[in-house]
This record gives C-alpha cells, structure tokens and sequence, in this order.
C-alpha cells in the first residue's frame, strides 16, 4: 500500500486520474436506489487525502476545472435563467429565492448559537443544499478573504469548507428525499389520481397538427404574419395552406383568403387559439393527402442561422420552408418567431421536395459540426468572465468581495448565454460539448479541492463532526419543509409540481429521479427546470456572502 502512495505522491496526473476513476466507481455503486454520482470524486479525493497528506493536487488543477465548470453551467442556464422570471415562473422563483435566503439566515443563526467558522457553515450551505458550484464559489472567496493572513490559513479555511460540504451533503440528498415521501404520507396525497385528474381539467402537452377552415372575416385578405404579429403567443405556427385546388408552404406574406384549409401545428391551447383566429377545424386534413411537400428532422449546425430567431433567418423565398418543431436536448416544443436557434437543435422543416437538400444545407445537419466546439469564443468568454471576477464589489459592513473565478465567468456565461451571439461572434456551445466540458471541469475541480481537504479530515471531524452534521441536517429541513408548505398550501401547486421545484432548487437530480419514480407526470421535470437556474445562481451568491460576512481571519 505505501508503494502505491509513494508512486501516486510522485507523479500528479497518475493521482489525478486515479482519484476521479474511482469516484467515478464509487459514485456508480447504489444502496437502496441511492448513489453519490460524480460527487463521490470529492469523497474518494478526501479519503486519500486523509490517509496521505502528501496526495494532494496542485491549485491550478481545481481552478481550471472550477472555470470550465462554472462558465459551460452559465452558457446553458442563460436562456432559462432570465426566461425563468417571466409568467408562470416568477412566483415560483420568488419562493425558491426567499427559501434559499431564509436558509441562509438559519444558517447564520447556526453559526453564532453553535459557534461555527464561516467558512465552514458556508461549506455546510453548500453541501446541505447539494450545490458544488457553490461550493466553488465558497473555497474561492475562502482563498481570497484569507490570502493576506497567515501562512497557511487560507488552505486550512478552504478545507474546513470543503470538509463540512462533504458532512452535509449526503442529508441533503436523502434527507430530502424522506422529507419528500413524509410529506406526500402527511398530506395523503395520491400522484397516481392527480395526474389523472390533472389530465382530465387540462389538455397534455402534446404537439398536434389541426386542419382548419378559414371562415372568420376579419382574416380575409391579410397576411399571415400581420395576423400572427397579433398575438404575443400564438403557441402554434402554420405550415401548409391549401387554396382551391393547389396546396403551398405557408409563409409570412402568405394572404388568406374566405374557404381557404390552412394546418395548424402547437399544443392544444395553442390549437384552440388558431380555431378561434381561423374559424373551423375541417374533417380534411391537408397531412394526409399525397402532395409536393415533405419534412424532414434536421440538425442545426450552420453558424450563420446559430443564435438567430427564426424571424430573422432571411432563408431565401423560393425554399418555402416552415419550421413547425424544435427538438432541445431531450424536449420537444413548437418554436415561436421569436424562438433563437442553438447548435444543436433538431427542427421539423415542411417544405417542396425539391426544395429539401437546399434547405437541409441551409441549417447544416452536421453530426460532425454540432460536435465541435469553437474554442475562439470559449477563450474570449472565459476571459471576459476572469475580468468580471476580479471587480471588487462593496459590502454594507464597508468590506468588499470579488465574485472570483467561481462567481465571474458563471454571470459572464449566463449573460453570453442568453445573447447567443454578438456580430460574427456565436457564444453558446454544442449540448453534447458543453456536457462534456461541464463534466471535465467538474471532476477536475472535486479531485483537486477534495485531496487538499483530506488533510485536515481527521482533526475537523475530532473537533465537531457531529455538532456540523445536526447543522446541515438542519439547514436541509428548513429549506425543504419549508418549499413545500409554501408550495402545497398557498401555490396551491399540484404535489408532483412542487416535488419537483424542491429537487430544482435542490439543484439535485438524485431527488428529482426519485419524484419521477413516484409519478408519470412531467409536471417534475418542467417545475425542476424552471427553478435550477435561478436556485444555482442564488446559492453562489449566498454562499460567497456568508463567507464575506461570517469568516474571520
């Protein structure tokens, strides 16, 4: 066994891949349908770090990880983040904001009855709240705080933090999933009859295609895109019109006219919209007759189309092309005018069939090109996000903060993210590349704070261990209790819904796979996406000003 230290002592890249390839076999194992995941990489790197003290990675190891990291969770939350305050998602991001601050003023509470250093009830924050990037956040305010003070400080405090995430977070996983399955017990709350009953009240949200007749007066001899502007939300678009005998693509300037059969592509509620708008649903249905029009799923890859709205596409005329449905990531929607095409994409296209190869290349449709990443804008966000870090930002208490490379290129990648593109310059990334760069940067970050952490496991355990256990458990409670009642008793939200928001703002999908084990609804992954964004920002913030506020150097 001392061989094996020795050699992992001697050489860093054999002991970083060492730590992250067992994390990675740990994390697979499951004990009663639980396991840690890609966070068993930063128990794996304590537990070496413990038993060693001379394995421990180097800072620049988990500061790139920390930057990649952080930066590809800004450009894929972008859209989300800032779409996630609009409508229907505004009070339930107000509770999830409030919630997470409540929980960090109990966690202030904890700190001075219990007499906890702030950089580990920050830590504890992190780890009861199962968020890493905040945890990031938290070792690098650490770092910065106490670089000025004595030799070895800042080492210690970071570690303190990392050591009390990793007390806390296994309560915040399943703690959170028993609070879950009592309150469900408590509140006799039966998923199976709710979803029924939910798909009774409301039509599922299905992407259906309607035929309608045009018979309402107040549409004769105008455009469709003068009609469309009409409505901010149509939740439909229009792909194929017939009129008399000949059957065309349906496009902005196309005119209607009394008795014309147009198809209707959107959810129900979109569907009834158009009915109400175009007069009749007609028992003909243009799909299904033999014509001179197609479709075909197509990857978007083209650079010139990414990060433009389907307005603004300027695809030429005489293509005759509609875009009727957009696959992103693992769901499907129907695009607006205003809907900002992503590399990656996967749209439904009607158009004339001998029109398809070129609107094919138009979009791109190349495996190989929605794979590569362009590592131009990747830099010049990075940087950008680097510079944004580096700002001091004042505190009430006089004293100021720096968002640190945790903090700068998470608000510079949400920011780019939602942009999608500047002049020539296209900011996001492939899905599949931005997962990949999120993972890398991941595991880089846990094995490099988790082999420094180990060092002052055994001492930090000595000294509090089960007094910084009861505190996380505590701060989970509160936080998830309470999400719940506000949820249940005055959003009046359906039970899978609010589920489904605690697993969002739990920023965990431990919890969230748990909730879909429970029920056949989507309700969970709508309500999860809907908060995650927001939840992940709040808890960096909160965790970098607890740490502001609390540590004492």
């Amino acid at each position: 066994m001392q061989t094996i230290f020795d050699l992992l002592a001697e050489n860093q890249l054999l002991l970083l891949f060492t730590v992250i390839g067992l994390g990675f076999l740990v994390g697979n194992i499951k004990l009663f349908g639980f396991s840690f995941g890609v966070a068993a990489v930063l128990f794996v790197g304590i537990g070496l770090g413990a038993l060693d003290g001379r394995l421990s990675l180097p800072d620049h190891i988990y500061i790139i990880g920390l930057v990649l990291f952080v930066y590809a969770i800004g450009l894929q939350s972008g859209p989300g983040f800032f779409a996630s305050f609009q409508r229907r998602g505004l009070r339930a991001n107000l509770v999830a904001v409030l919630a997470l601050v409540a929980g960090a003023i109990v966690a202030v509470v904890l700190s001075k009855v219990l007499h906890i250093s702030g950089a580990s009830i920050a830590g504890l924050f992190c780890g009861a709240l199962t968020n890493t990037p905040a945890l990031a956040a938290t070792v690098e305010t650490t770092r910065q705080i106490a670089q000025t003070a004595a030799a070895g400080t800042a080492e210690a405090q970071a570690s303190n933090a990392v050591i009390a995430y990793g007390l806390a977070y296994p309560f915040g996983v399943l703690g959170v999933i028993l609070w879950l399955y009592l309150f469900t017990k408590f509140s006799r709350t039966d998923l199976a009859q709710e979803e029924a009953r939910r798909m009774q009240e409301t039509s599922a949200d299905l992407i259906l295609s309607r035929t309608f007749r045009v018979i309402n007066p107040a549409v004769f001899g105008k455009t469709v895109g003068e009609i469309l502007s009409l409505l901010p939300q149509p939740k439909f678009v229009l792909s194929r019109i017939k009129h008399d005998d000949r059957i065309d693509i349906v496009a902005p300037d196309t005119i209607l006219a009394e008795n014309d059969q147009i198809v209707a592509v959107g959810d129900r509620t979109g569907l009834e919209t158009a009915r109400i708008l175009l007069g009749q649903e007609s028992p003909e249905h243009i799909a299904e007759q033999p014509g001179n029009f197609t479709y075909r799923r197509i990857f978007v890859s083209n650079k010139s189309v990414v990060g433009k709205t389907i307005r603004e596409l300027q695809l030429p005329k005489s293509l005759q092309a509609t875009v009727t449905r957009l696959r992103r990531g693992e769901v499907d929607f129907v695009p607006s005018p205003d809907t900002v095409l992503e590399t990656g994409d996967r749209i439904r296209v009607v158009t004339r069939r001998e029109n398809l190869e070129r609107v094919t290349e138009a979009f791109g449709d190349s495996m190989k090109a929605i794979s590569e990443t362009d590592f131009l804008s990747l830099s010049l966000g990075i940087v950008l996000g680097v510079f944004a870090g580096m700002i001091p930002l004042p505190l009430p208490s006089g004293m100021s903060f720096k968002l640190g490379f945790a903090g700068g290129p998470l608000i510079a990648g949400l920011i780019l993210g939602r942009l999608q593109r500047t002049g020539q310059i296209h900011w996001g990334l492939p899905y599949s590349a931005n997962l990949v760069l999120r993972q890398l940067g991941l595991v880089f970050f846990l094995a490099g704070i988790g082999t420094k952490a180990g060092q002052g496991f055994g001492s930090t355990l000595e000294a509090g261990g089960l007094k910084l256990l009861l505190a996380g458990a505590g701060i989970t409670t509160f936080v998830t209790l309470s999400t719940l009642t506000i949820g249940y008793k005055y959003l009046k939200l359906p039970m899978a819904a609010i589920m489904g928001m605690m697993s969002g703002m739990q920023t965990q999908p431990a919890c969230l796979a748990y909730v879909n084990q429970q029920t056949a609804s989507e309700l969970p992954n709508v309500w999860y996406a809907t908060v995650y964004p927001a939840a992940t920002v709040t808890k960096i913030l909160l965790a970098q000003l607890l740490v502001s506020a609390l540590m004492q150097v």
